[in-house]
């Protein structure tokens, strides 16, 4: 099978969260499954391809001119690099200020309108979107090619007004959202079948409370939508081969205390013998973070600590900068992402605290998990499907809130502090954690299997590229 794969992120090219870390991840595991994979991607950087061959796109005028560069990246594979007006930027989303583009809109409306053109110039089977960035490419397709939409935050829509309806060749009443216009409403309506990114999320999804407008939707397409868990890459996220941190193995976990070690001399803290508490997240309502800084106040009792990488909201980042002031022995804050750092965290902490809101898979329990660092979350979307509370089953390998509010995350905090404090527990569960096989190995199946039913008798040639 010949898959494009349309996505706005792609690690290590691009990547400002989990989309560019999941493409990546299922991108390489389909390549080693036997998959022709090229990779639509916005041109951002002008990126260097070998073998490139470059063709124009018979695009609309409002999304013109549009051009797509076809070639082989060094780091990232087979790649289609489409550019469009506006679409090179520093950062894909946002300015200096972290405030989005105000053009984001055209821009990735016309790398929607530029995908559904690729197929003039790229022989492929299947069209693999990915979130609202690729969600208007339906419209500009033939109708004879098979779409899967992968849905990995939907808290980002596209929406916009109804003049941009009059710009779209076809589909017009699947795009049309109350007086506006809503890509992914359009492309979950258009598109042969819909994935979320973990199984319990796509039951979520369909109830009023987690469906963000869109259940009814949802609704009518339930018998074409499928969950399949994200996995992450095991071979950056691997403990035993870490160039960040102290190496260790499920056998030797004993190289995890140098790891703390070297995480206690980067934050500038004593060994006091005290659980080590992180939160590697993102500074937004959607990750919990107010309920875990709510927490916070109790670690001096707790006899815990708390470290936290992450940037955002300027509120929250001020509010950890302040609690840092309060409490200098138990809480320490660095705003931005650092990823050495991010290793070092996963390889010599003891807990890793994801109270999220809402998580459509969550990539951060896995990793913790792959280091020995046993999850402490809320019951929320793929985090109900990686991680099992240790309290309730036999089977446990983390410890999940039973509320989501701030007494449910202290809670839960607790019977976490009591089990890292039981040396024999807390290694039954680090192993555990360590040996499950978190790769994107087994998602790449279901997803194969998509494609195929999509496509019952799929060519077995390899990807052209044509005039």
């Amino acid at each position: 099978m010949n898959i494009l794969f349309a996505t706005a992120e792609l690690r290590p090219l691009v990547s400002a969260g989990g989309l560019g870390e999941a493409s990546a991840g299922l991108v390489a595991a389909l390549r080693e499954s036997g998959v022709n994979v090229t990779v639509a991607l916005p041109d951002y950087f002008a990126w260097e391809l070998t073998g490139e061959t470059e063709y124009e796109l018979d695009v609309p005028e409002w999304a013109a001119p549009a051009t797509v560069r076809v070639g082989h990246h060094v780091d990232a594979g087979m790649l289609a690099l489409v550019n469009v007006p506006g679409i090179e930027r520093p950062d894909p989303y946002v300015d200096e200020n972290g405030l989005g583009w105000t053009d984001n809109t055209e821009r990735f409306a016309a790398f929607g309108a530029a995908l559904g053109m690729l197929a003039s110039v790229i022989d492929f089977d299947v069209v693999h979107l990915n979130d609202w960035h690729t969600a208007l490419a339906p419209a500009f397709l033939p109708a004879s090619v098979p779409t899967l939409l992968t849905i990995h935050n939907l808290g980002h829509q596209g929406g916009t007004d109804h003049t941009w309806l009059d710009r779209l060749p076809a589909r017009r009443h699947s795009y049309a959202w109350g007086d506006g216009m809503n890509p992914l409403a359009g492309a979950i309506q258009s598109a042969y079948r819909v994935s979320t990114v973990s199984p319990h999320y796509a039951e979520e999804i369909l109830t009023p409370a987690d469906g963000m407008g869109l259940h009814l939707r949802f609704a009518e397409r339930n018998a074409d939508l499928i969950g399949i868990r994200n996995g992450i890459d095991v071979r950056s996220w691997d403990p035993a081969n870490d160039a960040h941190s102290a190496n260790f193995t499920a056998e030797t976990l004993d190289g995890k205390k140098q790891a703390r070690a070297e995480l206690l001399e980067h934050v500038g803290w004593e060994n006091t013998g005290e659980p080590l508490i992180i939160m590697i997240s993102r500074l937004v309502e959607q990750k919990g973070v107010d309920l875990a800084f709510e927490a916070a106040k109790y670690l001096p009792g707790m006899k815990a600590r708390m470290i936290v990488l992450g940037s955002g909201d300027l509120r929250l980042a001020d509010w950890a900068r302040w609690l840092q002031q309060q409490q200098p022995e138990h809480f320490w804050f660095m705003d931005g992402y650092d990823v050495p750092l991010s290793h070092q965290m996963f390889a010599g902490a003891d807990l890793l605290l994801m109270p999220s809101r809402f998580e459509p898979c969550g990539l951060a329990q896995m990793q913790a998990m792959a280091y020995g660092t046993l999850p402490v979350v809320t019951a929320v979307g793929g985090l109900v499907d990686t991680v099992t509370d240790a309290d309730a089953s036999p089977h446990g390998n983390g410890f999940v809130a039973t509320t989501n509010d701030e007494a449910g995350i202290v809670d839960a905090l607790h019977r976490a502090l009591r089990a890292v404090r039981h040396a024999g527990r807390k290694k039954s569960l680090q192993r555990r954690g360590m040996t499950a096989d978190w790769s994107w190995t087994e998602p790449a199946q279901y997803y194969i299997q998509v494609y195929r039913d999509l496509v019952p008798d799929e060519a077995e040639s390899t990807p052209e590229v044509t005039a």
